[in-house]
């Protein structure tokens, strides 16, 4: 059985693999991880029960990481593309967990993006161009609630 095979109503579908990231969890989010090329081993903490006698990452993290270093890169590529010379960018993904009315367990992402060289308009044009590159934004979009937040040169 495969649970969450993509269907026809699936918006993007890749024609084809560039390359596939896998990762081994036990433990759930008090457990461990490791991908399976060896690169990657963390130890995974609860939000709850993060502090200083508490080490290691949630989920949250590690998606907000990955979404950040997507997307800035993304902007480096329709940056090129558009024109644009938005000089050193930042992103930051704030990836907050929450649930539902009727009960069910949602994350909600804000992006901010900064390009303190770039114009704000030019940057406004290269994320735009960006957030539709980036395959951790088509993953969400229509699904999850994400801000973007731009601050260029004013």
């Amino acid at each position: 059985m495969s649970v969450g095979t993509p269907t026809a109503e699936a918006k993007v579908v890749p024609a084809n693999t560039l390359y596939t990231a896998a990762v081994e969890v036990s433990g759930g989010r008090g457990g461990s991880a490791r991908s399976l090329t060896g690169s990657l081993r963390v130890d995974l903490t609860r939000p709850a029960q993060r502090g200083p006698d508490a080490p290691g990452t949630d989920p949250e993290e590690l998606f907000a990481a990955g979404y950040a270093a997507c997307f800035d890169s993304a902007l480096a590529v329709a940056a090129r593309q558009a024109g644009v010379k938005p000089g050193p960018t930042t992103v930051t993904a704030s990836v907050s967990l929450g649930q539902t009315e009727d009960g069910r367990y949602a994350i909600a992402v804000v992006l901010d993006v900064s390009a303190p060289q770039c114009p704000q308009a030019d940057l406004e044009r290269a994320v735009e161009l960006a957030d539709r590159m980036c395959p951790y934004s088509n993953a969400l979009r229509g699904n999850t609630a994400v801000a973007i937040r731009v601050d260029g040169h004013r």
